[in-house]
């Protein structure tokens, strides 16, 4: 097997591993890194729950004397910088590695190309760039908070095959089966947050929380674009705030108003944080989503909200279910149904979970 063939293989299993604490590192980045010695792979870490320690740390730990002459396969850029931890290049460079294969540099500024000049300026063979691509991929949410400081944005649509969302005055319909749920309760547990507009909660009185078994510790924040303050404080929403945290971002601070004061005071009391931010500034709202650590953020409710975010320039991917039944005259129409891409969009991907469809498109820049 050829080295570089090797490097693939390798990489692409830290890849996948780094994907299993998305929407859990906080502000870090979810890193994987693998510790392989003779083509076996000795140790495998990747980024702790609340984003430490380190994946590099972790599992340098793991190999113990087994590190020394290995090759340490890290999906991002190991760090350079002392912050609460201290530097990721300086530990593998102490534990005696003797190459470091990496898919993705790290644009913080921190970083950006320090960690790799460390490693080399020891004497370690370090090889960039292996299966980038995919590596970009599973590291969008945080490159996007690092590049546009901003989250990452997935619109997520659920669309019958006559092009609806859903059905006037109905609540919530059921669009596709249990497969393409499934899927998206997974979504929810990669994702940091999980936005609605309010029309969507006053019909469907959603929970937007992951149900899935052995996940649902693993609920986004959940936002409301709540202009006027409608969210009832009886909704599943506020009831379960204090388990799942809630967030509504409403216009401007109407305090002075009795109405808008009381009904403020009452979703507050139930543990719902009341952000001021006009919710038609989406710019705004994401800076501020960022600053608050969010990389990630899910748009799932409401042709509003989801032709908002488009005519904004603000959706990097989409995430396009396709039932296997019609709604009819009555239905809601999607802004985006399959077969009609929007511009800068490339399909990525596509898939079937039972009788539905996916297509996964994302934004070419």
């Amino acid at each position: 097997m050829s080295g570089r063939t090797e490097d693939e293989r390798f990489m692409a299993a830290a890849i996948r591993l780094c994907r299993r604490n998305l929407g859990l590192t906080a502000t870090n980045p979810s890193v994987a890194c693998l510790i392989v010695k003779d083509g076996v792979i000795v140790a495998s870490a990747v980024t702790a729950p609340g984003g430490r320690p380190h994946a590099e740390t972790q599992a340098l730990a793991e190999a113990g004397e087994a590190a020394r002459g290995a090759t340490a396969y890290v999906t991002l850029e190991p760090c350079s910088h002392h912050g609460k931890t201290p530097p990721c290049a300086d530990a593998l460079i102490a534990a005696g590695v003797a190459r470091v294969v990496v898919s993705v540099t790290d644009p913080d500024e921190r970083v950006a190309g320090r960690g790799l000049s460390m490693l080399r300026d020891a004497g370690i063979a370090v090889e960039t760039g292996v299966l980038e691509s995919d590596g970009r991929n599973a590291l969008a949410a945080y490159l996007t908070r690092q590049t546009k400081k901003r989250p990452h944005v997935t619109l997520k649509l659920a669309v019958s095959t006559d092009g609806m969302l859903g059905r006037l005055g109905a609540g919530q319909v059921a669009i596709t089966g249990p497969a393409s749920r499934g899927q998206v309760h997974v979504l929810r547990a990669e994702t940091d947050a999980i936005l609605i507009g309010i029309g969507t909660a006053l019909a469907d009185d959603p929970e937007l929380t992951c149900r899935l078994p052995g996940l649902e510790t693993r609920s986004p924040v959940r936002i409301v674009l709540d202009p006027r303050l409608e969210l009832s404080p009886a909704s599943k929403l506020a009831r379960t705030a204090r388990q799942v945290p809630v967030i509504v971002v409403t216009a401007k601070d109407r305090k002075s108003e009795p109405a808008f004061a009381a009904r403020q005071e009452a979703l507050e009391a139930l543990g719902v944080e009341v952000l001021i931010c006009d919710p038609r500034e989406l710019d705004a709202l994401l800076a501020a989503l960022a600053t608050r650590g969010i990389s990630s953020l899910l748009v799932e409710g409401g042709a509003r909200a989801a032709r908002s975010f488009l005519d904004a320039g603000l959706v990097d991917r989409i995430m396009l279910f396709t039932g296997a039944a019609a709604i009819g005259k009555e239905g809601v129409a999607s802004p985006f149904v399959s077969g009609r891409m929007p511009d800068g969009f490339s399909l990525r991907h596509a898939a079937r979970y039972g009788a539905d469809s996916l297509q996964e498109y994302e934004r070419d820049d």
